[in-house]
């Protein structure tokens, strides 16, 4: 490792640990030469797939791009930005446990409108109708309807079940 001081490559490693997420070691490194120290951090490197645009192009992954375009989804929602860089993990790790070379980008898409409709439905909305990219009203309006349907069945349910006891054993 060059040392950032006076670019000598000579130094030893005097500290090594753990980053706090586990994900680095951080080393704390002195000079041979100017005796300065200096801190250096290693990580694996993770092979990303390419990605296969619509359109036929192909582009590397670019987690600041899933992050934006969460990030616009989210806006003015109540969703941390923890939960963003989350659903980014949950993406990445799923392109890497698939293994392959290169991903069509609906597989992304995809996924983050799961995670998106479990996290937040107004962020999914937003993310949905840039995404799916509605040519009219009515396709916009579906998807809404699909998702009303999902947010009423559990409450449907329990008020019916709520109607059907005895008076003596509702608990209002």
């Amino acid at each position: 490792m060059k040392c950032p001081f006076c670019h000598e490559i000579e130094n030893r490693v005097i500290d090594s640990r753990l980053s706090k997420d586990n994900n680095m070691i951080r080393r704390r490194r002195e000079c041979e030469r100017c005796a300065r120290r200096f801190t250096t951090y290693e990580r694996v490197e993770e092979m990303m797939p390419l990605i296969v645009k619509k359109d036929g192009r192909r582009e590397g992954y670019d987690r600041v791009k899933i992050i934006n375009g969460l990030k616009r989804a989210c806006e003015k929602r109540p969703v941390s930005i923890n939960t963003i860089e989350a659903i980014a993990d949950s993406i990445e790790r799923t392109l890497q446990e698939r293994g392959e070379k290169e991903i069509i980008s609906s597989v992304i898409g995809e996924g983050l409108m799961r995670e998106l409709h479990d996290t937040d439905p107004v962020a999914y909305v937003r993310f949905a109708s840039v995404y799916r990219s509605f040519k009219d009203i009515s396709e916009f309006m579906v998807e809404l309807e699909e998702l009303i349907k999902e947010r009423k069945g559990p409450l449907a349910k329990a008020a019916k079940a709520a109607k059907s006891l005895d008076p003596r054993q509702r608990r209002d």
